[in-house]
Formats: C-alpha cells, structure tokens, sequence
C-alpha cells in the first residue's frame, strides 16, 4: 500500500497501531516500480483471485466440516444483494473480490479446531501463509479473533461480529486446485478433534 494520511494528532495512537499490524511506508524505490510496471496490469491478477475466491469458496461451501462459509458471490449470501450493488469494477461488472470467511462445525468453545486448522496450514502448506494482512499475491490465512484486533476487548470484538472461531482466508494467484489441496488434509484432520 502507499499513501500518506493526514488526520488531526488525536488518532497518532491508532494510525501507529494501525501501522504496527499491516506494515509502514512504502519505499520510493518500491513505489516507483509499482506504478510503473505493475499498475498498468493490476486488473489480470484481480480477476484470476477472484476467478480462485469463487472456485474456493464453492468448494468449502460443499465441504462436510464447514458450518458456514461466506462469500458474496455465493447463492444465498447473506448480503449478497447489496455486494451487486456496491462491489463493481470500474466498468460496472461486479467484482466480489477474494476474502472469504469461514466457521467450522463444532468447533467448541475453546476454539480448537480453528486453531488447529490455522497452525496446520502455516507449518505444512504450500500456498497458504498465516498472516493478518490482505490482497497479496500468496494465499493468506487467520483467526481474526486472537490476530488482528489485538487491542480490542472480548466484548468489543463480539459487539462488532468477530467470533472466536472465524477463519478468514485472503486469496492468492496460486491455482486454486493447489490451495483446496492444501484445505483439504487439515479439514479433514480438524474433524477428529
């Protein structure tokens, strides 16, 4: 990401919070090559993790272990009607993006088996990272509840929809037979617990 925010010194704690979890200032060097190169082209890759999400997201959502498994280009997503609306491409094409977001069933109350899934995945994957950040070119995995509103409290978290045993996945270019073959094997180890 690049950038500057301007805002008044109240928020200087939380713009370093903020900076603390998804990283500082992009360097020129950096930034140079982005724009240059790579902005021109930003759109194939797009489209190919979006084209991954769907295919993903259509797997898990078949998957027997999956309680729930939210996408907005789902049939039957909850705010699915609202994503069509507002979630479009600069020529008005829908673009759902590639975040999906996932539970586990019976997962309990200590939740074992996301951390299970999450820890099995970083140690034994090949295309998924565990990583709090977004819209990588890598898969990215994690617990939003334990990684990245660190400095909220129980109840905040919960008031704002985040569940213990929420598992976000962030996406990549990899193929996405590649990813569901990483998902597979710990899902299905994860069901034992």
């Amino acid at each position: 990401m690049g950038g500057a925010v301007i805002a008044s010194k109240d928020l200087h704690g939380l713009l370093m919070l903020y900076r603390k979890d998804f990283g500082g200032v992009l360097s020129s060097k950096s930034a140079w090559d982005f724009l240059v190169y790579e902005w021109p082209t930003l759109a194939t890759p797009l489209v190919n993790q979006q084209r991954n999400a769907m295919k993903i997201a259509s797997f898990l959502q078949l998957y027997p272990y999956v309680a729930r498994m939210s996408y907005p280009d789902l049939e039957g997503s909850p705010q699915r009607t609202l994503a069509l609306k507002q979630m479009v491409d600069e020529h008005g094409r829908f673009a759902p993006g590639s975040v999906l977001y996932l539970t586990l069933k019976k997962n309990g109350a200590n939740n074992q088996k996301t951390e299970a899934l999450v820890n099995y995945l970083a140690e034994h994957s090949c295309t998924v990272i565990r990583a709090v950040s977004l819209g990588q070119i890598k898969t990215l995995i994690e617990n939003p509840y334990v990684m990245t509103p660190a400095a909220l409290t129980e109840a905040e978290k919960r008031t704002k929809g985040i569940e213990p045993g929420g598992i976000r996945l962030s996406i990549g270019l990899e193929d996405w037979r590649d990813i569901t073959g990483d998902l597979k094997c710990p899902l299905d180890q994860v069901r034992q617990l």
